[in-house]
């Protein structure tokens, strides 16, 4: 038997090959999201610019936070109702050249004044409005929002700063301190200033006011009011809070250790991350996460269409009957998978990598790929689980779109407002997020909100420190679907062997358990006793020794027997109120090498059941049963590998050719290298598969015959010691099937051959006994001879007359064979039964001499007793 490392290399060859066959359908699987991506790039592109334009209005991006500076025409200055020392003349209003003022107090005015003169420093111009170091050593702001100048406080400002520089587009304006004696000056001259402004049109807007409070060397407290009013929204943005505190705070830290310290305000961020930025409801946000849903997923009906495939065409069985194990089954198809799976999620990635979109470039390419592979994992997982429930590949078909669009819908409408439902319990939306799923949307909804964030503010979207924080997404369902994806794996091999979706047995539901497998092989052990009494009260003279035979060599095993099998029964349990239905009643054979032995019997009679069980695709009821000194109930994996099927339906891949079908199965069989080739030319050669290139055609263009050619070519690769073969014949010419024949006839010099046939001829070139199989019984067994001679004690006489003279024909027989009995009657045609021991053969020549001088024989015929009168005769009666 091939080992485990053969059985993987041949199920990895044929896989290859296969989809090798499929690389155009493949190619446009992978080509058809490139197509959309490239799509999707260009419309984020648009949206994403919308998007930043819209926040710049009130953020600009890549600034520190900026101030808001009061507009010249509404900068405070002296007026008729507001009377308060220091504030400029209203003159400058009309030449734009007002200085912002602000507002100073505390308990030490000496020391206030001193340090809200440090305030405002001469930090040069920016270059341009990108020069973020720069903006970030001085004092800026905006007078009305994005649309404006970039604004530069300075103490003083030459002639060429003070206006509008077109280079770099910044306006210099000078900032003025004024002290005011209390907090309640300061509210005061506010509140008129906004007041009264309002009520003439005048206002008088200042920068910000101070209170230093108790301030000193040794504590450092202030107060701090600041302008938060925008001209054109009236939105407030708490942000510019920090640029006001970062004035005192340097003017402070100047005071205390001199001029050339600074303290840089390089970037205010929301807390704790850029996930901070709620997602806009807006169509590029359904159609990416969507989307990528939908991409991801559409590898899944691809995995579970293939295994159902296998299983509703029986190829599993068909491999598992050649000596593939489960565990080289299940460990290739599923490396396979998974590297069709990396293939396909790798092309995806490198497309929305370049093709630009945030969501792959903003976020860690290791975050990503992590959750890619966790999820690819589970995805194949989850198609091996759902594949041992389905046994239809339409209805498998169908459930895996729905699967695939459903999700992507669902999670949009249903799954993705609980996401963001603040009441909506955690507990619930982790259960949710046990459908896979749900758990590949949460991941992708997360790592577009955080690369939409990170878009937001000019920073970096989902890196791993971001995974330890509360609340994290990702990280939840990273947990769920690594879980899920071992849970799935060992759930799926539970049902594949519970459910018998490959090998058609179904095992115990605790197969696993030791005590359970005891239990088992004794329940499978005990024969049923009055079943066998009854049957063997009806078996004759030669199936009774057969039986007396199985036993002996049960005693005293003898190394010349292939298969031996001794009282095997199975019984169907009865349903809906109908009783139990035996197929096999205690069946007992043995079968030595070189014997083809033919089994005989009207459709129902259970040598389907029988062959069914010797393959391991059935388990018997009771019994026992040993191919090659192997334990059919405890070594079936071994059996396998010593064993050759040809079933009674051509069980084939249709894109593969012959000459691959046959380099699999040999390798199955253990042959390797120049051994393989020349077996499989042989084959090729011996069923007329050679000629023509026929062997290297896709067997989906094979006629029926070549079918059945290349069927029984596989059950006898690789020297099997036992071979059943299920009307190998069928659908064959004459001349296919006396060529397939000698075939058969020279390969059983050293195996055994089961044979199942209707064809008398068939059964009469090939077999060297048969055994007539009725209603579970073998009702005879022996050589054809044997039996013509046993059950065939008679000539059949046929005549054919005009109707008037039949019965003259009757007179003439009985005259012959007193015992003589007619068997079949048709307007002037009778068929005569004529038992031996009665009739000689020229007594029946001199009678229809006789005959033809009294009135006309047409025709008339003698004939001895063929097979089929056997066959028919012992199973009426039987019957």
């Amino acid at each position: 038997m091939a080992n485990f490392c053969t059985q993987a290399n041949a199920l990895f060859r044929k896989n290859l090959t296969y989809h090798k066959r499929h690389a155009r359908s493949h190619l446009k699987v992978i080509l058809f999201p490139a197509i959309l991506f490239v799509l999707l790039g260009g419309m984020q592109t648009y949206f994403n610019k919308q998007e930043r334009e819209h926040f710049e209005a009130d953020n600009p991006n890549g600034y520190p936070p900026l101030l808001q500076i009061p507009s010249p025409k509404f900068r405070a200055v002296a007026t008729d109702s507001i009377q308060f020392p220091g504030l400029p003349d209203a003159s400058c209003r009309e030449t734009d050249s007002c200085p912002v003022t602000i507002l100073i107090t505390g308990s030490n005015r000496s020391f206030a004044e001193s340090v809200a003169g440090k305030m405002f420093t001469d930090t040069p111009d920016p270059n341009s409005t990108s020069d973020v170091d720069t903006i970030a050593n001085g004092i800026f702001g905006r007078n009305d929002g994005l649309s404006s100048p970039l604004v530069h406080v300075r103490s003083r400002c030459s002639k060429n700063s003070s206006s509008e520089v077109a280079e770099s587009d910044v306006i210099c304006v000078e900032g003025l301190n004024l002290w005011r004696n209390s907090s309640l000056e300061i509210n005061t001259e506010l509140f008129k200033g906004f007041r009264e402004g309002n009520t003439d049109g005048k206002i008088n807007a200042f920068l910000a006011a101070y209170d230093f409070l108790d301030t000193s060397g040794e504590q450092f407290k202030v107060i701090i009011q600041y302008n938060s009013t925008n001209v054109q929204d009236h939105n407030p943005l708490l942000l510019k809070i920090s640029r006001s505190e970062n004035m005192a705070s340097n003017g402070y830290i100047r005071f205390l250790r001199g001029p050339a310290i600074k303290m840089n305000l390089e970037y205010v961020a929301e807390m704790p991350t850029p996930a901070g930025f709620q997602r806009p409801p807006d169509a590029l946000s359904f159609i990416n996460i969507v989307f990528f849903t939908w991409v991801i997923l559409q590898i899944f009906p691809v995995i579970l269409s293939s295994l159902v495939y296998e299983r509703q065409q029986k190829l599993r069985i068909m491999m598992k009957m050649h000596g593939l194990g489960d565990g080289p089954y299940w460990v290739i198809s599923y490396i396979y998978f998974l590297a069709i799976s990396l293939i396909y999620m790798s092309c995806y990635f490198v497309f929305g990598v370049l093709t630009g979109l945030t969501i792959f470039n903003l976020n860690s390419y290791g975050v990503q790929c992590i959750f890619y592979f966790v999820f690819t994992n589970l995805q194949i997982s989850f198609a091996f689980l759902l594949a041992a429930l389905f046994s239809n590949l339409k209805t498998a078909s169908v459930v895996a779109y729905t699967i695939v669009f459903g999700t992507g819908i669902m999670a949009f409408l249903l799954f993705q407002p609980l996401v963001n439902d603040a009441s909506f319990p955690r507990g619930w939306l982790i259960v949710l997020e046990l459908y896979p799923g749900f758990s590949l949307y949460r991941g992708l909804y997360e790592l577009s909100k955080f690369a939409q964030g990170a878009f937001k503010i000019g920073t970096y979207g989902m890196y791993w420190e971001y995974l330890i924080s509360n609340g994290n997404g990702v990280r939840e369902v990273l947990i769920i679907m690594s879980v899920e994806w071992v849970v799935f794996l060992i759930s799926a091999y539970y049902l594949d062997q519970v459910i018998s979706s490959g090998t058609g047995n179904r095992r115990s539901p605790l197969f696993f358990l030791p005590c359970s497998q005891k239990k088992h092989l004794a329940s499978f052990q005990k024969p049923s006793f009055q079943s066998q009494e009854s049957s063997v009260q009806m078996e004759d003279n030669d199936v009774l020794r057969e039986r007396e035979k199985v036993e002996q060599l049960l005693n005293q095993p003898h190394p010349n027997y292939s298969a031996i099998c001794y009282n095997l029964k199975k019984m169907y349990p009865g349903k809906d109120g109908n009783p139990n239905k035996v197929a096999v009643k205690g069946l007992s054979l043995a079968l030595p090498r070189g014997e083809c032995f033919g089994m005989l019997g009207p459709n129902g009679a259970g040598k389907t059941t029988f062959v069914s069980m010797m393959t391991g695709l059935l388990e018997p009821s009771s019994g026992a049963a040993y191919i090659e000194g192997l334990d059919l109930r405890t070594q079936m994996n071994e059996i396998y590998g010593s064993m050759g099927v040809c079933p009674q339906h051509d069980l084939l891949w249709e894109t593969l050719t012959g000459r691959e079908h046959l380099l699999f199965y040999g390798r199955l069989k253990n042959l390797k290298g120049s051994a393989l080739s020349r077996a499989v030319e042989e084959s090729l050669k011996s069923f007329n598969l050679f000629q023509g290139g026929v062997g290297d055609k896709a067997a989906g263009k094979y006629s029926g015959g070549m079918k059945r050619r290349l069927s029984v070519a596989i059950s006898l690769i690789g020297d099997p010691k036992v071979v059943y073969m299920d009307e190998p014949s069928t659908g064959l010419d004459p001349a296919s099937r006396k060529m397939l024949w000698d075939v058969v006839k020279r390969a059983k010099q050293d195996r055994a051959i089961i044979l199942t046939t209707h064809s008398m001829d068939e059964a009469e070139y090939l077999c060297d006994r048969i055994g007539i199989f009725v209603d579970g019984n073998f009702q005879c067994l022996g050589t054809i001879d044997e039996l013509k001679a046993r059950y065939g004690g008679s000539y059949m006489f046929t005549v054919t007359t005009s109707p008037e003279h039949e019965r003259d024909v009757e007179v003439l027989v009985k005259h012959l064979s007193p015992h003589a009995k007619k068997t079949y009657h048709l307007y002037g045609t009778q068929k005569f039964e004529l038992p031996k021991d009665e009739a000689k053969i020229s007594d029946v020549f001199l009678t229809v001499k006789l005959a033809k001088q009294k009135f006309t024989v047409q025709s008339w015929g003698l004939a001895d007793t063929s097979l089929e009168d056997v066959f028919i005769k012992v199973a009426t009666e039987a019957q």
